[in-house]
Order: C-alpha cells, then structure tokens, then sequence
C-alpha cells in the first residue's frame, strides 16, 4: 500500500433508512432518573415506541405520549390546553425534576408552537420543561440524543471562575502564568473545568472517569448527568469533550451558545481510541500522561482480545450506514486486523470527527491496508451492487437489509445493537468483538454441524 494514500470520500443521494430519532427516549429516560419524556407525535410515532422500547404499560415508565388526533391537526382543537392538562397530571403523578417533549414529524409539519407553548407551562406547573425537536427530519436516530442535550446545555447553571468577580474573563489555558508541562497525577492550581458529554451508562461513566483521574484529570461532570438537578455548570473557561460521533450539534451549541471550549478528540472506543482520547485531553491541558500506565493497560487489553482477533484477523467487513459510529468501530476493526471495504455513514460532520478521521487514516497505514471508502448518504441499491461484486465477510447493517442480505448467503450484524451495548473504555472493547464476531461464530457452528451445505442447497 503507498503510504501517501488518503481517505476517500463520496456522497451518494440514497434514502436514510434508519430508526427513528424519537427512539433516544429509549435510554435517556433509563439515564436521567429524575426525568419524564412526552413524544408528542400520532399513533405511528406511539406503536414505534412501544414496540421498539418493548416496555409494558403497566410497568410505568417515565415516558408517555401525547397523541395528536385529526382534531388537533385541523387546528380544532386548543394544543395548550391539552399539553398544559397532560404536563400537571405528570407533574402531579411523578413529580419528576424535568419534562421533556419531544417532538416529532407531525409538529413539524403543523407548525406547532412547542417552544412558545413549554415556558408558559412550566411556570404554571412549577417544573422545568425542555423542547427537543428529536424527529425523523434527522440523518440518523442516534441524533435524537444529540438534540436532547443540545436543548438540555440551555439549562446548565452558568459557570463561575473561582476567585474571579462576576462577569470577569478567566484567562484562557496556557496564558499569563502557566509555567511549563505538569505530570500527571501533580497537585495543579487553577485547574480548568472539564465536562464530557454524551449519555452514557453510570458504569461505563465511572470508568472513564477513573480513567482520568489515574493521569490526574478531573471531570467537573457529564452532560447528562444522572440526575437532571446535578448538571454541570458550563461557560467561558469550561473545556468540554465528547464520547459519541453524533454528538456534533451538542458540541455546537457548547461553543456557541455558551462559550466553551471544544478538546477534539478521536472517541473513546477500543483500546486504542480510549488512549487517543485520554492522551489528547493530556495535551490540552498540558499534562503529561503516565505513559508506562498506558502502555501496560493497552497491551493487557489487547493479549485479552487475542481470541476474538485472530477469528477476524484477515476477514472484511462491510458498514452500510446507520448509527454514525461507523467510522469509530471501523478504526478498531482495522487495528484488530480486519479489513473494511467501505463505510457507508448517514451523515458526516468532517470538523467534530477530524480527529477520529486522523486516526482512522494513521491507523490503516499503520496496519499496511488499503484506505476504506467512506460514503455519506448511501445509495442501498448501489450498496447490495458493490457487496454482491466485494463478497465481504460480514456485513455491519440496519435492520430493514439485514434478513435481506442473510436470504442471499451474506453474513449480516445488526448496527443497533452497537447504541445499545457498552462499547466505551478499555474494558468493554470485548463486548464489540463479542458482537462482530457473534455471526462468524455461529457459521463455524454450522458448518461443523453439517447445516451450512443444507442451506446451500435450499438457496
């Protein structure tokens, strides 16, 4: 391979077959304890939820819809006083610290009002209400977390620079009396305040926190935090780091909206984008990591994947496009020795991930294979084309194309379970290769059964 190789882009006009965005709910509500979710939406946008979050009704979970009928959308019917009666009785139920509603296709298309109507209502109800318009408008469902936390870094409490009178700029990082590089773990002063975003499992949360703190980091807080009265404070002097690719209109709104400054970072996925991330927040600010500790924890991380590796070292893969974390599981891959023929991506903000674009360029040089191609908005028809021409070991894909793709004898993984499983941090980098190589197994399992020649036939 010729080591002035690059990354190939290219941009298709295909249909962005994914789940709905309102599907977020699915772990926030799980995630910010203190919380009630209310998807304003049709019985469409209700049967979804129901059977996508698989939640029984009387197990009360802390969302609920609020169904529009054809009344409402005629306009014959006074919204306001609908969502102002659902919004005391929750209020009155759950007594949860906020509401937020989410809206869906259909305000969109009437036009309703949700964030004149939400501030009029809190103030009756005594409870904070947030409006994010988290519908299927968006590239990928996994975006529907980004507009959450984009609307919810509005509520942070504004950050104040300790020993600084209110109103004052707090000198910016490496100003007037910053003396030299400092080791991690060294007792710092002025230490800045860093916050991470992204809606994580506590567990997960914790452990990149520890992360941190062992190179002598401190998280100020996360942006969700697990409960809504605990938000970080944000503001000028705040720096702020995310550990999803998706995230790219939250980290908007932080810089903009309230003047933070923005660590770009690959993501904290695998073994070897967690040492990129930790080792890139280091250099910010001017740290220098323990890099005996990071060594020996990669490498005892990656002799624990040898198993899994050398089942797909050597094999390929192929990414359709769903979840917007196809770039950060295809850099892994290709450091586990796999080889990826193409990235099809829903959407591609190129500034929020130039790091992990960075990284994944490096890392295909550094494994002596071929650049994959990556695609943004891609045409399934062209898609099934080139993976019928490519022949690829395993196909990484959305629910709609995987039985598809498995009728025709191609080996398919469902995209989604990637959101859902814990793929963060050193230790749960076993839990994607237990995943990617879930359908490999299974093969082998056949084909020692003797059922791969059965199905052959039956094709």
């Amino acid at each position: 391979m010729s080591t002035t190789e690059t990354l190939k882009f290219e941009c298709e006009t295909g249909n962005y077959h994914t789940f709905c965005p309102i599907s977020c709910v699915a772990w926030l509500y799980q995630k910010i304890s203190d919380s009630f979710f209310l998807v304003i939406g049709t019985k469409t946008c209700g049967y979804f939820l129901q059977n996508a979050l698989g939640v029984m009704i009387f197990a009360e979970p802390r969302y609920a819809m609020a169904e529009l009928e054809e009344g409402d959308i005629s306009a014959q019917l006074h919204d306001f006083d609908e969502l102002k009666r659902l919004c005391f009785q929750i209020h009155q139920d759950r007594n949860p610290s906020v509401i937020v509603w989410i809206g869906t296709c259909t305000t969109e298309i009437i036009k309703m009002d949700l964030e004149g109507m939400a501030p009029k209502i809190e103030q009756m109800i005594g409870c904070p209400i947030i409006v994010a318009r988290a519908n299927g408008l968006d590239y990928a469902f996994t975006q529907g977390e980004d507009t959450v936390l984009a609307a919810m870094a509005h509520r942070c409490p504004e950050y104040q620079a300790p020993g600084l009178p209110e109103g004052s700029t707090p000198i910016p990082m490496g100003g007037p009396g910053r003396i030299g590089p400092k080791r991690a773990g060294e007792q710092r002063e002025n230490h800045p305040n860093l916050v991470l975003f992204g809606s994580l499992p506590n567990t997960v949360a914790e452990q990149l926190t520890r992360e941190l703190a062992s190179q002598g980091i401190h998280v100020s807080g996360w942006l969700p935090e697990s409960r809504y009265e605990e938000l970080p404070q944000l503001g000028p002097g705040v720096f702020v780091c995310g550990v999803n690719p998706f995230l790219s209109r939250t980290a908007t709104t932080l810089m903009r909206r309230r003047k933070c400054q923005l660590i770009g970072a690959p993501f904290p996925i695998g073994p070897d984008g967690t040492r990129a991330w930790i080792e890139k927040i280091c250099q910010v600010f001017n740290i220098q990591p323990h890099f005996e500790n990071l060594d020996q924890r990669e490498k005892s991380i990656w002799e624990s994947l040898e198993p899994y590796i050398s089942l797909i070292k050597g094999r390929s893969v192929f990414f359709m496009g769903d979840n917007l974390l196809e770039i950060s599981l295809a850099r892994f891959l290709v450091r586990c020795g796999m080889i990826v023929y193409e990235i099809g991506i829903p959407y591609m903000d190129k500034r929020f991930q130039a790091s992990e674009l960075s990284l994944l360029e490096k890392t295909c040089k550094q494994m002596n294979v071929s650049m994959p191609l990556i695609v943004e908005k891609p045409d399934n028809y062209n898609q099934v084309q080139r993976i019928r021409a490519l022949q690829p070991d395993l196909v990484i894909t959305g629910l709609a194309h995987s039985n598809p793709l498995e009728a025709r004898g191609i080996t398919t993984k469902w995209s989604v379970e990637f959101t859902f499983a814990q793929i963060h941090g050193f230790t749960n980098a076993r839990d994607i290769l237990e995943l990617v190589t879930r359908p490999l197994r299974r093969n082998n399992h056949l084909k020692d059964l003797g059922w791969s020649e059965l199905v052959s036939q039956t094709k």
